[in-house]
């Protein structure tokens, strides 16, 4: 009964938006580009060059403000990027499918003719339409932080973190970005347009409320008291929003831009960034996700190259021609000797793919047996080599692993998990009691359009995705074999060995070392422990 509702309202809306409204926006639109000359043949000010009544946000004094209140907009103020339509598309592809990201890039062209307000409600209905809530939660908590935390102004950051109560008025649904200002930024009040849902899906229009109208949410909200601080952009609805606080500062467009200054260096974030989800590792901006479609023909076929290649040709051929496809392979170190002809050697990685010990073995050049928690039938059934699963039973898994060494060389990755960022998790202590012959190897991935680690997708897709990129980058370091004083064999306990090896490899890599887990990784991006079952 829902659709005929939604269908109706829809139609009506169209019918007075586009109809009623279009020609006198786009006739404004043209005036505003130029295309009307002025009484004194003055070519007109881009509205970037207007003046603006308020200082930049660079010349707010920061001392002394722990007891003001602040109000500001995330669009055009705490973020350097203008447009949200990366945002949506984020959604669109995150949350919902790939299908919903295209039918959102086909809306560029019409989106650059409609005015913000019509703009926004065309992006929010092929962005929320049939979106499960739950999805929705997942994308927010996972997905939209990193970012946001990578599009921070840095200026407005700093007026932000200074004052003691901050209250953000947007006309953006409010679900994107409340999780956000909350967690990282310490928003205690998020006021943004509510969404239309029925049952466990969104409806994609507004509610009865519409979009949130800045400075009229900001009288009712505060009523005569007024906030002491105010940002905003140089648009005149941001001049009026401001203009209600004691003192106004604007965000310039063009300085975000073009100065370094108001970037915001990772070293800077509020909050550690360590686990997010996702397959787009770039910023979805129109150009780039139009070129992201372009390349995903070539991307399905040189992915299905690359893993024929890896599977069936010799160590030596498949190196050659995976650095010919775009792998980018960089290798130091050595194949260290065993000590102890009757077990193998014990290679200690870190853990940034499921390809983790693919790349190893081919650089090495020999064949490796690898161990792994929760591998999925299709990623065991494609790897050119052979893998165990662990079962978390400590003593199972220890007797495993022992006949493993006995048998020839063996992977381990302690961490448990994959990790994007340059952070190593806990480092498990079982390797620590199986072997003498202990390798620690640093391996890195970078990539630069798709993820090849998901916390809540399909996880027999990642092998898939990581091939995908057009230029894939592995660094891998095998490092000296551990000295045996430093070993359980030399009097060291399993939990020394473990964060001896773990403290060395984030030193060789640059990162920095956690006491996450695997466990809380999983449960803060997807809500459950990690475990793929044997049914599924």
């Amino acid at each position: 009964m829902v659709f005929p509702v939604v269908l109706h309202k829809l139609a009506d809306w169209i019918l007075y938006q586009v109809l009623a409204k279009t020609c006198y926006r786009a006739a404004r639109k043209m005036r505003n580009c130029g295309f009307l000359l002025s009484s004194n043949n003055n070519p007109p000010l881009k509205s970037s060059q207007q003046p603006s009544l308020f200082p930049s946000v660079s010349k707010c004094f920061l001392e002394g403000r722990g007891s003001d209140t602040l109000v500001c907009d995330i669009q055009g103020a705490l973020l350097r990027s203008q447009s949200f339509f990366p945002y949506f598309m984020l959604v669109a592809f995150e949350g919902g499918s790939i299908v919903r990201a295209f039918l959102l890039l086909l809306s560029c062209p019409i989106l650059w003719v409609l005015d913000y307000e019509l703009k926004l409600r065309v992006m929010i209905f092929i962005s929320f339409c049939g979106l499960k809530l739950k999805d929705m939660e997942n994308v927010s908590r996972a997905v939209l932080p990193k970012f946001y935390l990578e599009n921070l102004n840095l200026h407005a950051y700093e007026v932000l973190a200074s004052t003691g109560s901050k209250a953000v008025f947007t006309s953006v649904p409010r679900v994107m970005v409340e999780g956000f200002l909350k967690e990282y930024l310490g928003v205690a009040n998020v006021i943004g347009s509510e969404l239309h849902t029925y049952g466990h899906y969104y409806t994609g229009l507004l509610s009865e409320s519409g979009l949130v109208v800045k400075h009229r949410a900001l009288k009712e909200f505060f009523g005569d008291t007024k906030p002491d601080v105010g940002l905003g952009s140089l648009s005149l609805h941001d001049h009026l929003f401001i203009s209600l606080c004691k003192e106004a500062y604007v965000v310039n467009k063009e300085e975000s831009k073009s100065s370094t200054s108001s970037v915001m260096p990772r070293e800077k974030y509020p909050k550690p960034l360590i686990f997010h989800d996702g397959r787009l590792a770039f910023l979805p901006t129109p150009l780039a996700t139009l070129t992201m479609f372009m390349w995903l023909p070539f991307g399905i076929i040189i992915a299905i190259f690359r893993l024929l290649i890896g599977i069936y040709l010799p160590y030596k051929l498949a190196f050659l021609l995976g650095s010919w496809s775009g792998v980018n392979i960089q290798f130091k170190g050595c194949n260290p000797s065993r000590s102890n002809h009757q077990k193998g050697v014990l290679y200690v990685c870190t853990h940034r793919t499921l390809l983790d010990p693919v790349f190893l073995s081919t650089s090495l050049g020999k064949p490796l047996t690898a161990v792994t928690y929760s591998l999925s039938k299709m990623s065991e059934f494609i790897a050119p080599l052979k893998t165990v699963r662990l079962t978390r039973d400590r003593k199972q898994d220890g007797d495993t692993m022992q006949r493993l060494l006995s048998e020839g060389d063996l992977v381990v990755c302690p961490e448990g998990t994959t990790c994007r960022e340059p952070y190593l998790l806990r480092f498990s202590s079982l390797f620590a009691e199986l072997a003498d012959d202990i390798v620690p190897v640093a391996i890195n991935a970078q990539v630069s359009m798709f993820y090849g680690t998901t916390a809540s997708g399909l996880k027999c897709l990642d092998p898939i995705f990581f091939l995908m990129n057009p230029r894939p980058s592995y660094h891998l370091e095998v490092l000296p074999k551990l000295p045996r004083e430093l070993t359980c064999a030399g009097g060291k306990s399993s939990f020394e060995v473990a964060n001896y090896i773990q403290r060395t490899l984030a030193d060789a890599l640059g990162f920095e070392c956690t006491n996450l887990t695997r466990r809380e990784k999983y449960m803060m991006l997807a809500g459950n422990e990690g475990i793929v079952l044997e049914n599924n």
